[in-house]
């Protein structure tokens, strides 16, 4: 009987919206879980106390945060059609056990001196819970508001990217009272795991989803226009990776995402190269970075909404062209400029952030513009390995030539020059390859009737 009660209480039909539920408040169900998640991007601010705490190099204490982005990637293309299955209750409370579950893993490690144990419960089973709960609300969103879907799923994924936001500041406050050894690292991790926890159980209790027949009162959808790369046609997960459209857009999104990921993953470091002189103290300089690593992250987050919803305006190509364009521009203005002016420096890497967020809060319209609704959840999730190949190109690249750099006696800006000429390259790339995307040809389609057999048989198997 317990069993059966639970099943009840997570299955999709137990959150069937009832008439009159207001739309708006799944926004905020899924920023519980998406600013929880966030707070992955505030891991800069533990590398140099894991350095020091365990005799480490800078490539070494990145690999809890690299092993999280690419199985973030996997559990997402793993999990994506289970999620659209049984619905974002399921997954949210799924999302939330694994995540916390990860911290109160790493704490262990910590306590214990087995940064395995780190790499295993931050990385892997924390990674599963990133994957899981960034797309758990992002179909629903897209289900929700078909009139706005750039700005629908913007306000939900401006949480993953403002995560750290609120987690960097927190968790530097909580180093500086617990102390940065292994013992006070562990505490802090420990206060995550149960925090959150609290946090994310809003919502996967408030989330509901719309009922079959639901559209947005006074909303019609919007006749196809000839030539047009949305779809009036749907197409199911497996026959999207078949078509050259998702990997040309696995690539835009791979490349866009290492070209913002490697300065994220290194933030505080990389301002503390830039300007050593900053504070006057070593632990002025450290608060310095620690709240550039927050301004990072409301670029970040800013821009999950900004752009994102600027493109049901513009477009998603056109969007794209913005974000992979002026980004490599800026790329080039950093790189030629290199310290000579901060303010500079400062607004070039938080536009490019902006960028780099936005690019993630677009690609599920985009998706759905050339694929449909029908499986968007599961194919964003298949979509979200290039993530998982930006975690390891971004911070490798990022992180090795530095050290590389710094074993050949240089030291500041030059750490990066070269890393940040390979990302201009690569975001020129992906521009090329964001122009070469055509409309969807309608041999993949599924059949009408086929379809809607099929979305009975996906709710309710």
């Amino acid at each position: 009987m317990a069993s059966a009660t639970r099943a009840s209480f997570f299955s999709r039909d137990r959150i069937v919206a009832p008439p009159g539920w207001s739309r708006w408040l799944v926004p905020p169900a899924a920023l519980s879980i998406h600013l929880s998640v966030g707070a992955a991007y505030s891991w800069s601010v533990f590398k140099k106390p894991l350095e020091g705490a365990l005799d480490i190099s800078g490539t070494l204490s990145a690999l809890p945060f690299t092993i999280g982005i690419v199985v973030l990637g996997l559990s997402a293309a793993i999990f994506g059609t289970w999620v659209d299955r049984n619905g974002p209750r399921m997954a949210m409370f799924a999302a939330m056990c694994c995540f916390c579950g990860g911290w109160l893993v790493g704490a262990a490690g910590l306590a214990l001196g087995q940064y395995w144990l780190v790499l295993l419960g931050y990385g892997v089973i924390g990674g599963i819970g990133w994957g899981i709960g960034y797309i758990s609300p992002v179909s629903t969103l897209i289900k929700w508001f078909p009139d706005k879907p750039g700005m629908a799923t913007g306000l939900a994924i401006m949480g993953f990217g403002g995560g750290a936001l609120i987690a960097s500041p927190w968790s530097t406050a909580m180093l500086n009272a617990f102390g940065t050894d292994t013992a006070g690292i562990a505490k802090t991790f420990l206060v995550h795991g149960v925090v959150y926890a609290v946090f994310m159980s809003l919502g996967w209790l408030l989330i509901r989803v719309p009922r079959a027949d639901w559209k947005p009162q006074g909303w019609n959808p919007p006749p196809v226009v000839e030539g047009s790369i949305v779809t009036g046609g749907q197409v199911s997960a497996n026959n999207a990776i078949k078509t050259p459209q998702f990997w040309l857009l696995w690539v835009v999104l791979c490349f866009n995402v290492t070209a913002g990921i490697g300065i994220l993953e290194k933030a505080s470091p990389i301002y503390q190269d830039y300007f050593p002189a900053a504070g006057a103290a070593a632990g002025a300089l450290a608060a310095a970075a620690a709240g550039y690593v927050a301004m990072l992250s409301l670029g970040n987050m800013l821009g999950r909404i900004g752009w994102s919803s600027l493109s049901d305006v513009i477009g998603r190509k056109n969007a794209y062209r913005l974000y992979l364009g002026v980004g490599a521009l800026l790329y080039l203005t950093i790189t030629l400029m290199s310290n000579s002016n901060k303010i500079v420096f400062l607004v070039a890497t938080i536009v490019i952030l902006s960028f780099y967020g936005a690019g993630f809060a677009t690609v599920p319209a985009y998706l759905r513009d050339l694929f449909g609704t029908f499986q968007v959840g599961a194919i964003h999730g298949r979509l979200l390995t290039a993530w998982s190949a930006a975690g390891i190109l971004g911070p490798i690249i990022v992180n090795s030539i530095a050290d590389h750099q710094a074993a050949a006696g240089k030291d500041g800006p030059a750490l990066y020059t070269l890393s940040f000429s390979i990302m201009i390259a690569l975001l020129v790339t992906a521009l090329v390859c964001n122009e070469l995307i055509r409309p969807v040809s309608s041999k993949w389609h599924e059949p009408e009737p086929d379809r809607s057999t099929a979305a009975v048989e996906e709710v309710h198997r």
